[in-house]
């Protein structure tokens, strides 16, 4: 199985600690979509053999986009590939969740939606220069679980300066007061080249605390567990049958294909990445020239990729996959790894090496740590 990606540019504005790729005009808009069309048709040759059980729209902002153009690309998708799916996602942000667009992603067969909430208190939403209020962010769910789409995710802050613990508990009673399944939860966190930086180095923004986020993260991390999530990745948090099915396949190196500008691929030997430019991807499609660039990847490449996304999760690494990468890269595996089984942060299970949960919020340092260089 595999899974699609396809990236939508166009944010409405600028959130001030965003670094992915987006466009606030939507200028190349029409292009951008008939572009991505013709991507679908490049990407055929090499994609035809894989079965994809999982979609996802992301970006950017893709319910900026008129639903008829997201009905466009997925219709394109089923008619090029073997779409088997059993979840399609889209992020949207609240504001523009109509219940006219709710339920024509429904009649799509959408059946997942990732609400970019954030924070439910409007001053938190200010601060980050979000385009909704807390309002509009309660709304969005309660029509959407009304009109039937009841698989939701959404995205909350924390380490927001000015986000008291009492209120990033009462954010995590909302979600449990409306029922929803799935939490991603992010630390607010200094990205380089986005308006937060320059703010904060110009004394436009109060510093972030890195004791504030892990506190937090505790808080946050023990009362969704104490409600019977499982904490199944860092930054993820999901009722059981509720997990998210495209991200798990990030996290267990199953092959992805990715669309739109800025977007990756991979199939657990090759992984590409598109041209981050709205302008010159639509230039270069239309031409049929390279939009993207590629790279081979070594066993140790794979052996550092598994280390990465392994360890994130509740499922840890599976070491009959390091195995088989050779006996150098387990040996070095055991060796560097023993300090921190002894140090009770890791533990074997299953012949899977898991970060114990305590030490999740600190694991990218064990990580790095473990990679073979």
């Amino acid at each position: 199985m595999a899974g699609i990606y396809i990236h939508i540019p166009f944010c409405r504005q600028t959130c001030f600690y965003c670094n992915f790729h987006f466009s606030t005009s939507l200028k190349y808009k029409n292009d951008l979509v008939e572009a991505i069309m013709k991507e679908i048709d490049l990407r055929k040759e090499h994609w035809q053999n894989y079965v994809f059980d999982t979609v996802y729209f992301g970006g950017g902002t893709p319910s900026i986009l008129p639903v008829q153009d997201i009905e466009k690309i997925l219709n394109k998708l089923i008619q090029t590939f073997n779409i088997q799916t059993k979840e399609i996602t889209i992020e949207a942000n609240p504001d523009d969740l109509s219940n006219t667009k709710i339920k024509h992603y429904k009649n799509l067969g959408i059946n997942r939606l990732s609400i970019g909430v954030q924070s439910f208190f409007d001053e938190d939403l200010k601060a980050l220069n979000r385009s909704h209020n807390g309002l509009q962010a309660e709304k969005a769910i309660k029509n959407s679980q009304d009109i039937g789409i009841d698989n939701i995710t959404i995205d909350l802050i924390y380490g927001i300066p000015g986000l008291t613990n009492d209120k990033l508990i009462s954010n995590i009673q909302n979600v449990l007061d409306f029922k929803i399944p799935h939490v991603s939860a992010y630390a607010l966190t200094i990205e380089q080249k986005t308006v937060l930086e320059y703010k904060i180095k110009n004394n436009q923004f109060p510093k972030v605390s890195d004791e504030q986020s892990a506190e937090q993260f505790t808080i946050l991390r023990q009362r969704l567990i104490d409600n019977n999530f499982l904490h199944y990745e860092i930054s993820n948090f999901g009722l059981k049958n509720y997990l998210s099915e495209h991200n798990t396949s990030y996290w267990k190196n199953t092959p992805y294909l990715g669309l739109g500008p800025s977007a990756h691929s991979y199939n657990g030997k090759i992984r590409s990445w598109n041209i981050s430019n709205n302008a010159i991807y639509i230039k270069r499609i239309n031409d049929e020239k390279n939009y993207f660039e590629y790279e081979n990847l070594t066993l140790t490449d794979i052996y550092n990729e598994l280390i990465m996304t392994g360890l994130r999760t509740m499922w840890g690494i599976d070491l009959s996959q390091i195995e088989r990468l050779g006996n150098q890269y387990f040996d070095y595996l055991q060796k560097k790894s023993n300090q921190y089984i002894s140090e009770n942060k890791l533990f074997i299970k299953d012949h899977h090496l898991i970060a114990k949960p305590d030490y999740l919020f600190l694991i990218e340092g064990i990580i790095s740590d473990l990679f073979y260089v």
